[in-house]
């Protein structure tokens, strides 16, 4: 059998699931909301705290918090951690709630080596780099099934590929490696950028060297991994042009784009990656950057408030 009829009732398959669209469940809360996610409690600690007439309610485990955040209606929860948990949840929101854009807030890796710890980086557009083929040795090489594309350099065995996904309105389902972020949340990041102040110290009295600040734009890319490797971490940067990486961003907007909400991540960098030449510090600035982040993710939605 060859690769292309391999390949072919595969594909027939697969359009045949698309064509089922999944079931829509009606929104439980008809009110427009701002989905703020984050992926673990610290990261969600310090909007919570800020959040007005809160009130929870549990789905599937899940703990959803309403209420008004820096103006804006919003909707709170934990992600959880990992790419899986991610879109899990993401897409519990969006079909229980009117959720008319997402925002991401939390802690990630720098892989960008002009950044440091404590800068937050609001990315143009978010890749899988675990959406990977594993090659097998050949000689001195590797050698790739041919039926894939390869649009980025690899890493030993491991070569990055495009994952196909299906959204509304589309002819066929789409091999895609990035996602975009929204263009006018981006504007709107870049108005709040100039505007926010970030913190150097932390509540334990542990201060960076430097003044932290935020970045607009450039990649970011996201795999089911803890990153503390410095080879990997240059490797996605030359690889990508990733300022930063994480565990759920990309899930996430892969989510957005299949629903078409506008989609937005603020990250701030508690550790470069393996990159600093000394054990990993996520542990010592992990609440001083979710904080960073947190404030930024304030200022944008009150940059909202003319929507």
């Amino acid at each position: 059998m060859t690769w292309k009829s391999f390949l072919l009732p595969v594909a027939a398959l697969w359009l045949a699931f698309a064509a089922f669209p999944a079931s829509a469940h009606p929104a439980a809360d008809e009110t427009p909301r701002t989905a703020v996610i984050s992926a673990f409690p610290p990261e969600m600690a310090v909007l919570r705290a800020e959040t007005e007439d809160a009130v929870s309610q549990s789905v599937n485990g899940v703990e959803f918090v309403t209420g008004r955040l820096a103006g804006r209606d919003v909707v709170l929860f934990l992600s959880g951690i990992s790419m899986v948990n991610a879109a899990m949840t993401a897409q519990l929101a969006l079909d229980r709630f009117h959720i008319d854009r997402i925002v991401f807030s939390g802690i990630a890796g720098g892989v960008d080596p002009g950044l440091n710890i404590g800068d937050v980086v609001v990315a143009d557009r978010w890749g899988q780099y675990l959406e990977s083929v594993f090659a097998r040795k050949a000689g001195d090489g590797w050698e790739k099934p041919p039926f894939f594309e390869y649009p980025y350099a690899n890493f030993g065995m491991m070569f990055p590929r495009s994952v196909t996904v299906a959204r509304a309105g589309g002819a066929q389902p789409e091999a895609r490696f990035w996602f975009p972020v929204d263009e006018a949340l981006l504007d709107r990041a870049r108005r709040a950028a100039a505007r926010v102040t970030l913190d150097r110290c932390s509540d334990e009295n542990r201060c960076l060297s430097h003044a932290p600040r935020v970045v607009v734009g450039g990649s970011g890319v996201s795999g089911g991994a803890f990153i503390d490797n410095a080879g990997f971490r240059e490797y996605a940067f030359g690889a990508f042009g990733a300022r930063v990486l994480d565990m759920e961003s990309a899930a996430v907007a892969h989510v957005a784009w299949a629903n078409e909400i506008p989609f937005i991540a603020v990250r701030s960098l508690s550790d470069l990656a393996g990159g600093s030449g000394q054990a990993n510090r996520i542990e010592l600035f992990f609440r001083l950057a979710a904080g960073n982040a947190a404030r930024v993710v304030m200022a944008l939605l009150a940059e909202m408030t003319d929507d």
